[in-house]
């Protein structure tokens, strides 16, 4: 499996964020071909030492990290990577590894 996380940092505007993400970007990223599954953080987002700088976090999961990337070049990809600057006022990061249980 393979993960790809996406790290919102916080915005400027916290209730325009999730109204935005959850009615427009969230259908538009679920079509990403590939995608096995589709979660995100719920609440407040924290570190062992308190508040995090992260609004919210989501982790898709795919079966390998060549799919990630070939998820990215469809026009489904591109248009989901091509509407996080429309949301995201705080900046994001984006993180993708293949992963094996231990």
């Amino acid at each position: 499996m393979a993960e790809l996380v996406v790290l919102y940092k916080t915005p400027k505007d916290a209730a325009v964020f999730d109204k935005y993400y959850f009615e427009t970007h969230v259908p538009i990223a679920k079509k990403l071909p590939g995608l096995k599954k589709y979660a995100v953080s719920k609440g407040p987002v924290v570190t062992p030492g308190g508040p995090s700088q992260f609004h919210l976090i989501a982790v898709l999961t795919f079966d390998s990290l060549a799919d990630i990337q070939k998820a990215f070049g469809t026009p489904e990809g591109k248009a989901a990577a091509a509407d996080v600057p429309k949301f995201a006022s705080g900046g994001v990061e984006m993180q993708m590894f293949d992963t094996s249980e231990v």
